[in-house]
């Protein structure tokens, strides 16, 4: 994949259709640390133990709609290219908790790319599911929270698109006023 939100829309829909009522986002992009980690976590189904062991194998998926699931191989790859790391963990009935990791100096890091974009197309298509994004850099911190941003709107949908047009705004200033890195 050619930016890193676009990793975590695939992960983030990995998580909407197996039950999550809440599926958080947690980010911390640091230049002394040399480190962008992304944790990705949902109260979902959950995975059984052995679809956990081949869920990065890229003849695996669980979809009936093709043959390949490439999401989850990719990311861990990527990450490891960058000598970052790629963790998940999953129980069945206790949900899903994804963890992956660039060396953000290396070179094959990929660019952040739109994760605003990414992110509120993800809630206005889930309005039922609760989702917080919360990213952290070295000179602050934004939190992202649909539960408030529902009680603001009083009642007009996420997936309007003026809402959606304000939300990515809203979104690409906070994270501009923390120095998010591209």
């Amino acid at each position: 994949m050619k930016d890193l939100s676009l990793h975590v829309l695939d992960i983030l829909q990995n998580s909407t259709p197996v039950g999550s009522k809440d599926i958080s986002l947690t980010i911390c992009d640091s230049v002394k640390q040399d480190l962008m980690s992304f944790e990705i976590k949902d109260n979902g189904w959950g995975m059984d133990s052995e679809t956990l062991k081949r869920v990065t194998d890229p003849f695996y998926t669980s979809r009936t709609t093709r043959k390949v699931g490439l999401g989850l191989p990719l990311v861990k790859q990527n990450a490891e290219q960058t000598g970052g790391a790629f963790c998940i963990e999953s129980q069945k009935g206790n949900g899903t908790t994804t963890r992956f990791s660039f060396v953000m100096s290396n070179i094959d890091r990929p660019p952040m790319g739109d994760l605003a974009g990414c992110f509120v197309l993800t809630i206005a298509q889930n309005e039922n599911i609760h989702f917080v994004l919360d990213y952290t850099t070295d000179h602050g911190k934004y939190v992202f929270d649909t539960n408030e941003i529902k009680e603001a709107l009083d009642g007009i949908s996420l997936n309007n698109p003026e809402v959606m047009k304000l939300l990515k705004e809203m979104i690409k200033t906070n994270l501009k006023d923390i120095q998010a890195n591209e």
